[in-house]
């Protein structure tokens, strides 16, 4: 039987590998500080393997058909993927798919292997959100060829109870702090827009939450979504008006993060990373999360389809969840998305190659279901009912 090889176990991964390790798969948890890795499975009566990572012994152990699951910092993932391949297993990481991994999609394919990324949040739930209301959408009576699309997808985490600081940190600050910096590319009134800094692009978001609640949120387009729009299944020929991909902040947020926009702005070279490293310090002291305090997040795709100047069809997605005794609300919805991934590898389901989140439509069911039942409630929104 294929074992599993989890690589990382931090707070994020927990829910995930408590679910796995109640499964049928064999698993090996692999982490630089063991008792992490023996807190995380802390009560299972399975047997679960532990090891201190090390990747020479990490390749003794795994076997042919084996699952190796990336939870390591970003720069880890390219070398697990190609130690996959060099002992003809699988691997499957919740992070977004870089140039480096999707070179090694050809090799995959001519080892019928799976390489599969983008399956935690967001990267992750968002993916198989757009990929069903692009398929209901096709198939609906409203369809036309015609229609202007408009698609909006936005995520974010934060505290539950809100501070001044509109935010609070559950691991390092310094990834945040560097996609601060970092531009993105959306479109808006049919017309391609870049954004070199996110506030520069922050807009009002009413979000429409499960429970037929509403709530206002600051939002801003993050990364580069244009390449989505052919992943996510739409034509060529679509008249696309707004495409756009990005972060939910709780209403203040901009306010309260004034300060640290404009420094970001003045940072250069290799003085300027040395601060940025200085600020991520300083708020990990200020701003991390209490212990057991509760986090929130929301998660909101929506597709809408007009016909001279009215919405002839208009879905969405939603999620708002919080932190609780199964883990943060962050952790639970990236790592038991992550789970079903490779359960989903183990039963042959996913084609080989590097691919992300899954658009057939019976296993996006599949695992809307099961997140239901494992808690996590996932809302579908007719705007128009």
């Amino acid at each position: 039987m294929q074992t599993v090889h989890w690589l990382g176990t931090g707070l994020s991964t927990v829910p995930g590998i408590r679910r796995l390790a109640q499964g049928d798969l064999p698993l090996v948890l692999w982490n630089r500080t063991v008792n992490k890795a023996e807190q995380a499975v802390s009560g299972i009566h399975k047997q679960v393997g532990i090891r201190q990572l090390d990747l020479d012994a990490l390749s003794d152990e795994v076997q042919a058909g084996d699952i190796l699951v990336s939870m390591l910092p970003g720069d880890w993932h390219v070398r697990i993927a190609e130690l996959s391949l060099a002992k003809d297993a699988h691997f499957v990481s919740s992070s977004y798919i870089s140039p480096e991994m999707q070179a090694l999609d050809g090799r995959a394919r001519e080892k019928g292997l799976c390489l599969v990324n983008e399956v935690g949040l967001d990267p992750g739930i968002d993916h198989l959100m757009a990929h069903s209301l692009v398929h209901d959408y096709r198939n609906s009576s409203a369809y036309s060829p015609g229609n202007q699309v408009f698609f909006r997808s936005y995520c974010g985490g934060f505290p539950s109870i809100p501070n001044d600081f509109r935010y609070k940190f559950s691991w390092s600050p310094l990834g945040v702090l560097k996609a601060l910096r970092s531009p993105s590319r959306s479109i808006r009134d049919g017309e391609t827009v870049d954004v070199q800094r996110p506030w520069h692009a922050i807009d009002d978001y009413l979000a429409s939450l499960p429970g037929g609640r509403k709530e206002a949120f600051e939002a801003y387009p993050n990364r580069d979504a244009v390449p989505f729009i052919a992943a996510y299944g739409f034509d060529p020929s679509w008249d696309v008006r707004q495409f756009v991909r990005g972060t939910l902040r709780l209403s203040g947020w901009a306010d309260a993060w004034k300060e640290i926009f404009e420094e970001i702005e003045t940072l250069q070279g290799a003085a300027g990373d040395k601060r940025l490293q200085q600020m991520s310090d300083e708020l990990w002291n200020n701003q991390a999360y209490d212990p057991d305090e509760p986090d929130r997040v929301v998660l909101c795709v929506e597709l809408e389809a007009r016909a001279h100047g009215r919405a002839v069809w208009h879905q969405s997605y939603a999620i708002d969840a919080l932190g609780n005794e199964n883990g943060t609300a962050m952790a639970r919805l990236v790592s038991l998305t992550v789970s079903l991934a490779i359960e989903a590898v183990a039963a042959g389901k996913i084609p080989p190659g590097v691919s992300s989140a899954p658009s057939d439509e019976d296993i996006v069911k599949d695992w809307f279901s099961t997140l239901q039942v494992l808690g996590e409630r996932v809302e579908r929104i007719d705007h128009l009912a």
